[in-house]
C-alpha cells in the first residue's frame, strides 16, 4: 500500500536527521519499501537497503522540493532511491563474483581498471530508473508517453509518429521536448541521491 504524502511530515524531517517525527516517517514508508525490495530484488536484504535509502534520503531531503506536478510523486522519488541502492548493490555483487571467478582462473589482473565500464553501466542503470519513473507518472497523459517512446526509444521518425497519432509534427516535437526535460530532472535528482 502506498502511503499518503504528508507535506508537513516531509518539511519537519527535512534537514534534521534527529527530528522526533523520523520514526513516524519510517513506520509510514518502511512497509512499502520492504515490499518493493522483496518483490523486485528478492535476493537482497530489505532491511539493509531500507537503511541505506533512509540515510541517502536524509542527505538529499533538505534540497528536495515536493512538487508532484514537476518532479512526480514522493513515493516514486523514494522508490527511485531504493531501486538505485538495490541496483548498485547488485552491480557490486556481480562485479565481485566476476572478479572472483576470473581470479580463480588466473585470467585477470585484480588491479586492472574498469572505471569506464562501471561508469557506463551506472549511467545506463540511472537512465533506466529515470525512464521507469517517467513512464509510470500517472499525471502524464498516455498519448504523451507513447509518442515519447516511439520517437526516443523505438527511433521512429517524428513525421511517422505524428501521422500515427493524428497530430502535427510540431506537437510531437513539443511532447518530446517536455518529456526530455522531465527525464533530465529525474536523472538529476537520482544523481544527487547517488552522490549522497
Amino acid at each position: 500500500m502506498i502511503p499518503e504524502t504528508s507535506t508537513t511530515l516531509l518539511k519537519d524531517i527535512s534537514g534534521d536527521a534527529d527530528n522526533a517525527r523520523w520514526p513516524e516517517f519510517v513506520s509510514r514508508y518502511r512497509p512499502m519499501m520492504c515490499d518493493y525490495v522483496k518483490t523486485h530484488f528478492p535476493g537482497l536484504d530489505a532491511d539493509e537497503l531500507v537503511q541505506q535509502t533512509l540515510i541517502a534520503l536524509s542527505n538529499v531531503l533538505p534540497r528536495y522540493r515536493y512538487a508532484p506536478d514537476e518532479t512526480g510523486r514522493f513515493h516514486n522519488y523514494l522508490t527511485g532511491i531504493l531501486r538505485n541502492k538495490a541496483l548498485k548493490l547488485c552491480e557490486k555483487r556481480s562485479r565481485e563474483l566476476a572478479m572472483k571467478a576470473e581470479l580463480q582462473r588466473g585470467a585477470v589482473d585484480p588491479v586492472a581498471s574498469t572505471a569506464a565500464e562501471e561508469a557506463a553501466a551506472w549511467r545506463e542503470a540511472l537512465l533506466e530508473i529515470a525512464m521507469r519513473q517517467l513512464l509510470s507518472d500517472e499525471r502524464i497523459p498516455d498519448k504523451s508517453k507513447q509518442i515519447f517512446q516511439r520517437v526516443m526509444v523505438d527511433g521512429l521518425a517524428p513525421e511517422d509518429v505524428a501521422a500515427a497519432y493524428g497530430t502535427s509534427r510540431n506537437n510531437v516535437d513539443q511532447t518530446k521536448r517536455r518529456m526530455l526535460e522531465r527525464l533530465r530532472r529525474i536523472v538529476r535528482s537520482l544523481e544527487e541521491v547517488g552522490d549522497a
